[in-house]
């Protein structure tokens, strides 16, 4: 929990800590349904406003509570329709937040820490460092500021909700804050609030095998994989993790993950496209072996690489990808190339966020 002034901030409290809170108080624990059905369903910030409430417990709960959203530092807005927002905390550190269309819905990229310690030498975030993990308050108000913006309150149906879907794929392993990770997807994913469906929620990682099994057994999200190379060669030369965790066991955790979850809970292989370090059509066809051995139900994204200022690494052709694609069709999988977006927001994670930095020195 966030304490801001001594209050308590409820954004990011489970629903048993807010009853705890409550009862603190002197109120009765069943008022927690009523009020979070205010802060998460209908997106209130206004203790006053919360009708279904006495007048006497309205005037009571802003003397122990605060709902507080994010500062918004800068909100971007592309001309595909890519929205990113610079959000700063408290404590003034900054991260990134953006919101990627589809034809009529589409996904809010939300992150977990500030910065990365996990270092991939193509990410633009991970060659800041870390900084420090986030709260589920913090990690769940990105989304909340996303509803706030597009006027989504209160929560829509699943038929008619514009931000449909979350992918937490922004600043951060999230394996490296698992259990703020696991208890701000519990709040968006609970059924009495924002609702999303567990369908609608991928958690990408760049491969902490020792905590794969938790999120399946725990939450049971969608899963992807920074997977980004074929063999431990490559991958130890461009992903540091890489070191701690082979190929082999993350690819083990994976297929325990499938277990878990269902066969039909296909992994999404995400797969950065570098000109001449990991897509040559050997590569395509090694990547087609280890994940038939395993028997792991798959799919890749196949991402054009999106250079940024400092970067040693350029893109494939346009050529190599497509070639790349085919090879792992032509074996069964589905490898679609993603469409690159915001690129005239700097929408690729981190990006923002440095030139923000930059004009701050």
């Amino acid at each position: 929990m966030i304490l801001t002034n001594q209050k308590i901030e409820l954004i990011g409290l489970s629903k048993e800590e807010l009853k705890e809170e409550l009862v603190k108080i002197g109120e009765k624990a069943f008022r927690a349904k009523q009020i979070w059905h205010w802060l998460y369903h209908q997106g209130e910030t206004d203790f006053a406003k919360m009708s279904s409430l006495s007048k006497d417990l309205r005037e009571k709960l802003p003397e122990h509570f605060t709902i507080t959203r994010p500062e918004i530092i800068k909100e971007q807005n592309s001309e595909d329709r890519t929205r990113k927002w610079l959000l700063q905390f408290n404590d003034r550190e900054k991260i990134e937040t953006v919101y990627i269309p589809e034809e009529d819905r589409g996904a809010v990229c939300i992150s977990t820490q500030v910065g990365c310690a996990v270092g991939c030498k193509f990410c633009n975030t991970g060659c800041q460092g870390l900084t420090r993990n986030l709260t589920a308050a913090e990690i769940v108000s990105q989304f909340m500021v996303a509803r706030d913006s597009y006027g989504e309150w209160p929560t829509p149906t699943d038929t008619t909700r514009y931000l449909s879907n979350v992918v937490v794929m922004g600043m951060g392993e999230p394996l490296h804050n698992t259990n703020e990770t696991i208890k701000a997807l519990k709040i968006l994913t609970d059924p009495d609030g924002i609702g999303l469906s567990k369908r609608r929620v991928t958690l990408s990682t760049s491969g902490v095998a020792s905590r794969i099994t938790k999120i399946a057994s725990e939450l049971g999200v969608k899963l992807a994989l920074s997977l980004h190379a074929p063999n431990n060669k490559i991958r130890d030369s461009i992903m540091p993790i890489n070191k701690k965790f082979k190929i082999e066991e993350v690819l083990d955790a994976c297929k325990e993950y499938q277990n878990i979850t269902g066969a039909r809970q296909y992994i999404t292989m995400e797969y950065v496209m570098l000109d001449g370090i990991n897509d040559a059509p050997e590569h395509a066809r090694e990547l087609v072996k280890i994940m038939k051995q395993r028997n792991l139900g798959v799919k890749f994204n196949l991402i054009p690489f999106n250079p940024w200022e400092g970067s040693e690494f350029k893109c494939s052709s346009r050529n190599k990808i497509v070639k790349f694609s085919r090879i792992l069709e032509d074996a069964g999988f589905s490898a679609p190339v993603r469409v690159s977006r915001g690129q005239d927001i700097s929408a690729a994670c981190g990006q923002l966020k440095t030139k923000e930095s930059k004009s701050e020195t």
